[in-house]
């Protein structure tokens, strides 16, 4: 089949079923996926990379010890990362996972941030709630954050001892509790020594990745930095 006509039976199924971009709802144009040019470009980005002692580091301050943390986007109610990260996570759109870890990695990796990082570990999902979301959304931005990077991804050393119910609408204390020893490393051997980017699509008040962080740190000459898609803001 030639392109003229591929392209004429993309366009009559735009017609009929458009595409949308998944941060603001235009219609996608050709070569567009999942986002639109302007909110591929127009984002709001963070840039605490660049930003020692930045909010998202300041908000772990007194709680784990990390050595550097920054997130890409900011995450409000009517935020264009918001409806990306919702797409992801409770509508199945499984692709956007690594064009998100892919887009982030793009924007950090000329800054010092990758470096001497050893290897990507993305927030694990109890397998109860990995079998009814089907995967897990971390796991797919790590993938396009590996692919950018080179760095490798270790999924099996962290796991999700518990089922807790969403940390939406919690409050702090209330979220810290719902955590709380919810996370376990069985083999320390495999991260000994290591330098670990433990990685989330969203931090709101830390305390999941608080969990997470305190119980890596149990390992022998383990250090740990954080990065997040987006970091909720007021």
């Amino acid at each position: 089949m030639s392109n003229v006509v591929l392209d004429f039976w993309d366009d009559f199924i735009s017609l009929l079923f458009p595409r949308l971009c998944c941060g603001c709802g235009a219609p996608l144009v050709k070569n567009e996926t999942f986002l639109c040019l302007d909110c591929f470009f127009n984002m709001p980005r963070t840039n605490y990379h660049l930003e020692k002692d930045n909010p998202v580091e300041k908000l772990f301050w007194g709680r784990c010890k990390i050595e550097k943390a920054s997130a890409f986007s900011f995450y409000t109610q009517d935020s264009r990362i918001r409806k990306i990260v919702h797409a992801l996570k409770y509508k199945g759109m499984k692709d956007i996972g690594p064009m998100l870890g892919k887009l982030c990695a793009n924007e950090l990796k000329n800054s010092t941030f990758f470096e001497d990082i050893d290897v990507l570990i993305p927030v694990p999902l109890h397998p109860s709630k990995l079998r009814q979301r089907g995967y897990n959304q971390s796991e797919l931005i790590v993938e396009g954050i590996s692919k950018v990077t080179g760095i490798s991804v270790d999924t099996t050393s962290l796991s999700r001892s518990m089922f807790t119910q969403t940390q939406t609408r919690r409050k702090r204390f209330d979220r810290w509790l719902n955590v709380e020893g919810v996370f376990c490393v069985d083999d320390y051997s495999a991260i000994n020594g290591k330098h670990i980017l433990l990685i989330d699509d969203v931090v709101t008040t830390g305390s999941t990745i608080e969990a997470c962080v305190n119980e890596l740190v149990k390992g022998e000459n383990v250090r740990v930095s954080v990065l997040t898609m987006a970091v909720a803001v007021n």
